[in-house]
């Protein structure tokens, strides 16, 4: 599991200053946590996180962004509650769910959205 800035999002999951459609920059899919420190949800979700990274790991990537740090990245994608989750499949449009979820609801998008 990696935190993200601005930056190394630009390079890992897409380039939002140099292209207004959609283009994934990463080789493998891709799950994004945008949290907060203070965030009672986001600390239930931040275990369940850990071990995905873990049972998943080389099949996919799984990434954080901290809201209060990054708050350019949380307004370009429009996260007014947190935590929001973005499944980002290899191909396609991420699709973001918000509120924090259980281990059976990240297994289930990452089967159906992420093709994993």
């Amino acid at each position: 599991m990696e935190n993200l800035t601005k930056e190394t999002f630009k390079t890992k999951v897409f380039n939002y200053e140099t292209s207004k459609e959609w283009k994934f920059e990463g080789a493998k899919p891709a799950i994004v946590d945008f949290y907060a420190d203070w965030c009672g949800p986001c600390k239930m979700v931040a275990p369940v996180l850990e071990q995905i990274s873990r049972e998943y790991e080389g099949k996919l990537d799984v990434y954080k962004v901290d809201t209060d740090r990054e708050q350019e990245l949380a307004g370009m994608f429009g996260i007014s509650s947190i935590p929001t989750i973005l499944f980002i499949p290899k191909d396609g449009k991420p699709r973001a769910a918000m509120g924090a979820m259980s281990k059976e609801g990240f297994t289930k998008c990452i089967t159906e959205i992420l093709n994993v």
